[in-house]
Order: structure tokens, then C-alpha cells, then sequence
């Protein structure tokens, strides 16, 4: 007699049974503009250096392409922004690396990781080279989504990183893999098979924060790649364990020492996971956007650089070994990277030019004198009120000691972006205009950012994103 279903495969049945047309509207149209924000920062992302070496290696890489003279199949997977295409895990590598390589992509509270980077490229690159319709695109984004953040809530993502793992390399295999999945028309049986194969991929590690290096942008590229692949090796019958992500040996057991199974099928579909995604309004990681807002606040009441005399950051004790520590090294950011990982940055550039976007993580604002001077007179301190909203509020408070001797204070419950404080649909279509916007010319931009608003009434994907655009300036 058949035992009862695992919770891998309780997942695995539910993201099976995903209808479009069964979906709550409001879930519906937050799907688009996830994939339309998604988008946006992968083809600004592929102009990066690190975007453009996994370009060149792909190129080298992927069946057909060019590295034997051969042009790459027009029936392959667009590479956004390149006017490239390679076979499906090679341009679900490319673009999920892309997407990372600006941290604007999307970011979630409890599970603490980016579920886009991975799930959106996994299941773009498979619907373009198989001839999905747009519809089932759109399922494998939702199903994907639903994986990649139930398996980050139950992994506890301040845990994950506090054992030096990323948790967006090692839940997003899990959701590329769904969502390539429902792609490919896997039943929740074969879909299973694809998890527990995903299982042996997961991986991510944080230690690029040692030196500022390029790793943690490759980390969800390799989770979609691996997702694409695991899917692929399902639907030829490859088995893999129904108990991947919570069994003895599972992830829950590997990345963790916290982990939190109730957390996997919680209030599964109520409400979709897709709802409780934040959008990213600035360049840098999540754990600082509060401080930022916090900065421009008192920045806005009045505030300037010169009547600092010390800035002193809340910081959440879940993102302070991502943003805060050591705090020598957060005071003295040496490249991008760096800067979009330092909270003492992050506030002091947001005081001083009144923004945090793309422009202000160049290397030409890290090195401005009045930025660095207020870096070396910010502290960052953990606080247990904060903490105790924490992983599924992300409050920030900043406290300053101004030269005349007054105390200025700000605090923000739920940053800009988040769901509670969402950025209008008019904002995100401005903003991928601007992303896009040496790509293509700005009307081009506002027909595609229309199209994928609308994709749910298209026949299928065909040519939609392989027109062959330049790539974006160079970030």
C-alpha cells in the first residue's frame, strides 16, 4: 500500500495543479510585473562585466553556438539584452546571472532571498526553445515562485547565511526546477523526480564577501541552469529522492541549523507566494533599503552632510554579517560589490546624493571624500526591537548626533517595495524604461514593458525578447 505523501511531494502536487485562469486577478497581475521587472534588470544586467563574461562563455558553451562556426538555433533561448541565443540551460545560466549582476532584482521578507533570478530564466529559456504559450510560462513563474520561497521560509534565511550559505543558490534550484517543470508539462510525480535531482545541485556560498568578488551573482544563474537540467533529466526518467528537501539527509538538514518544516506547506496557495514579493527601487542589498529610507527622510526634514557628527545604524541581526561586520571593512568599500553590501555606504551615499540607484554603487561616487567621511563616523548596532519583527518584517531605525547637539531619529516598518508599500505600476514601467534605455529607444521599451504587461493574451513567446538589441552601457 502506497504511504502517505511527503511534503516534497505535497509541493510538488500543488504546483502541478496551478491553473492561470483559476488564479486570483490581483496574483495574476503581480506575475507580470515580476517578470516584467525581471526583464528590465537582466538586460541591464548583461552589460556588467560579470554579465558579459557569462555571455562569452555561453557563447563558447551551448550546442550549436558559435564556438563551431555554427550560428545558434533560432528554436534556442534569447540571452535578454545580448541578441544572443543558446540552448535553454545555457541561456537560463546567462540571464540569471545577469539579472544578479545589479542588485535590483526582487527580494523577499521571510525566506531572505531573490526568487526571480533563478525561477523566471529557468522557465523563459525552456518556454522559448520548447514553444511554450505564454500561459504556461506564466504557471511555471507562479509554481516556481511558490518552491523557491516556501524552501527559503523553512530553510530560515538568517540561519543559512550565518553558516555561510546563500540561500538564493540553494532554495532557487529547487524553484528553477519546479518552474522548468511546469514549463516541459511534468505531472506531479515527474516533478517530484526534478526536486530531489535538484537536491544534489543546490549550492551558493557567501564567501565573495571576503573580497568583493562576482560569485553571489553566479549563485542564482547556476541554481536556474541546475533547475533546467534537473527537469530535463526527469522527463527522461531520472529519479531522484521525494524527500529532497526535508528528509534525513535533505536540504532542511544540509544548509541549516534552524530549519523550520512547518514552514514548507504553511497556508499553502493562501495567499500565493508571488503576493509577498518586494520590487527593489534601490542598487544595493535588501538589508540596507530601510536605512536608506530612513536616511532620505531626515535627509528631506532638513538633514545635510556637514551637521553630522555620528550616523548609528539599526541594523536586523539576520543581514548584519551580510551589511554590518565587520564594520572596518563596511566603512571602507573598495568596489561595487563592496559598497552594495555596506550599510555605513549605503546611508552615507543616500544622505549626501539624496538616491541609491544604479549611479550611486559606481566607483566614481565610492570614492567621494564626503561619502567616505561619513562613513567613518557611522556605527551599526544590532537591536533586539527590530529583530523581533523579524524574517517576516524587515524594519530599519537610524539614529544621528548632529554638531550642535541634537538627536535626530527615523525608523521605517516596511521599506519601499515591499508588498505593505508597494511601487505603483506606473513607477515599474518607468523604471524599466530606464534600465532598458541603451538597449533600445524608449518608445521600443514602453511596447515591450506593454507586452509583458499583457502577456497573458499571446498566443505563445515567439521572438518576444530576441530582437537583436545592443547591450546596455556598461554598469
Amino acid at each position: 500500500m502506497t504511504g502517505a505523501r511527503t511534503a516534497t511531494q505535497r509541493l510538488a502536487d500543488f504546483c502541478a495543479g496551478l491553473a492561470w485562469s483559476a488564479l486570483p486577478s490581483d496574483a495574476r497581475e503581480r506575475t507580470k510585473e515580476l517578470v516584467l521587472d525581471h526583464v528590465g534588470v537582466a538586460i541591464r544586467g548583461s552589460a556588467t562585466p560579470s554579465g558579459e563574461a557569462v555571455r562569452r562563455y555561453v557563447e563558447r558553451a551551448s550546442a550549436n553556438g558559435p564556438s563551431n562556426g555554427t550560428p545558434a538555433s533560432s528554436d534556442h533561448a534569447s540571452l535578454l539584452g545580448t541578441g544572443v541565443r543558446a540552448s535553454a540551460p545555457w541561456a537560463a545560466l546567462a540571464n540569471g546571472t545577469s539579472a544578479h549582476s545589479i542588485e535590483m532584482d526582487d527580494v523577499t521578507t521571510e525566506s531572505s532571498l531573490h526568487p526571480g533570478v533563478p525561477v523566471i530564466p529557468a522557465a523563459l529559456a525552456l518556454a522559448e526553445e520548447r514553444g511554450a504559450s505564454a500561459i504556461a510560462f506564466l504557471e511555471a513563474v507562479v509554481a516556481g515562485y511558490e518552491v523557491v520561497m516556501r524552501v527559503g521560509n523553512a530553510l530560515g534565511g538568517a540561519n543559512a547565511y550565518g553558516r555561510g550559505f546563500h540561500p538564493t543558490g540553494v532554495a532557487g534550484t529547487f524553484g528553477a526546477a519546479a518552474a522548468a517543470s511546469r514549463v516541459l508539462g511534468l505531472d506531479a510525480d515527474a516533478m517530484t523526480r526534478a526536486l530531489g535531482i535538484a537536491g544534489t545541485m543546490a549550492s551558493g556560498s557567501l564567501e565573495y564577501l571576503s573580497d568583493g568578488a562576482w560569485t553571489k551573482r553566479l549563485n542564482p544563474g547556476w541554481a536556474a541552469h541546475s533547475g533546467v537540467v534537473a527537469a530535463e533529466l526527469a522527463a527522461e526518467g531520472f529519479s531522484g529522492p521525494a524527500t529532497a528537501i526535508e528528509g534525513t539527509h535533505g536540504a532542511l538538514r544540509s544548509f541549516t541549523d534552524d530549519p523550520r518544516p512547518e514552514r514548507l506547506l504553511a497556508d499553502l496557495g493562501a495567499p500565493l507566494q508571488v503576493m509577498r514579493v518586494s520590487i527593489k527601487p534601490y542598487g544595493c542589498c535588501r538589508y540596507n533599503h530601510g536605512l536608506i529610507d530612513c536616511m532620505l527622510r531626515l535627509r528631506r526634514d532638513g538633514l545635510a552632510p556637514e551637521d553630522v557628527e555620528r550616523i548609528t545604524l539599526h541594523v536586523l541581526s539576520g543581514g548584519a554579517a551580510l551589511v554590518a561586520d565587520p564594520i572596518e571593512r563596511k566603512r571602507d568599500p573598495r568596489n561595487v560589490v563592496d559598497a552594495q553590501f555596506s550599510a555605513p555606504y549605503a546611508a552615507a551615499v543616500a544622505l549626501v546624493r539624496g538616491a541609491a540607484g544604479l549611479g550611486e554603487f559606481g566607483d566614481d561616487v565610492i570614492a567621494d571624500a564626503a561619502i567616505r567621511a561619513l562613513m567613518a563616523r557611522t556605527d551599526c548596532v544590532r537591536d533586539a526591537s527590530l529583530d523581533a519583527m523579524y524574517p517576516e518584517v524587515w524594519p530599519a531605525a537610524v539614529t544621528v548626533r548632529t554638531r550642535d547637539g541634537r538627536t535626530l531619529e527615523a525608523r521605517i516598518t516596511h521599506a519601499l517595495g515591499e508588498p505593505e508599500n508597494p511601487v505603483p505600476r506606473e513607477a515599474l514601467v518607468e523604471r524599466f524604461v530606464g534600465l532598458t534605455t541603451a538597449a533600445m529607444d524608449e518608445d521600443q521599451g514602453r511596447a515591450l514593458a506593454a507586452t509583458i504587461l499583457s502577456l497573458d493574451t499571446r498566443t505563445d513567446l515567439s521572438r518576444l525578447f530576441a530582437r537583436p538589441v545592443a547591450a546596455a552601457s556598461r554598469a
